[in-house]
């Protein structure tokens, strides 16, 4: 009858590496998914007014972005220190706004166009008239959905 011996060498197997591209190629496609793209670099100051009764916008691919405010100090010696708008990445003027708008609208979906709406950030140290011009300016592309864009808090401290 034959004996049955266990090797006793003490040495471990190979690390099987068969399954590592699957892993690198998983976590290559987590990473894709869930990392979220920067829109625009803020180049104006926008220090958001609080209010009390504040909604959140569902669908942020029906938004378009409006920033208005002081330039941010390395832009204001080329600029200047008075209110500017801000579409994208750069400096615009009001008479700027309608063609934006009109031309963020044409890179929507169809069936999206007639719901997209128009985000005003603007810092709460800005002229009212500036905001109004640009109101002006969408009303002439008939972009009428307007959102103000706001921080959740008390709103008597506005006023401080």
């Amino acid at each position: 009858m034959a004996k049955f011996t266990k090797k006793k060498d003490g040495e471990l197997p190979a690390v099987s590496t068969a399954s590592l591209p699957d892993i690198v190629f998983m976590l290559l496609f987590f990473f894709m998914t869930v990392t979220v793209m920067k829109d625009d670099s803020l180049m104006v100051d926008n220090t958001l007014p609080i209010a009390d009764q504040v909604q959140k916008l569902d669908k942020r691919d029906r938004v378009v972005y409006v920033y208005a405010g002081k330039p941010h100090p390395r832009y204001q010696s080329k600029y200047g220190s008075q209110a500017r708008i801000q579409l994208n990445d750069k400096f615009a003027d009001v008479d700027e706004v309608a063609p934006y708008i009109l031309a963020e609208r044409a890179k929507m979906r169809q069936e999206l166009q007639p719901l997209m709406t128009t985000a005003l950030k603007v810092d709460k140290e800005t002229n009212m008239g500036l905001i109004s011009d640009i109101k002006q300016e969408l009303r002439k592309v008939n972009a009428l959905k307007v959102n103000y864009t706001t921080k959740e808090g008390d709103a008597m401290r506005n006023i401080e």
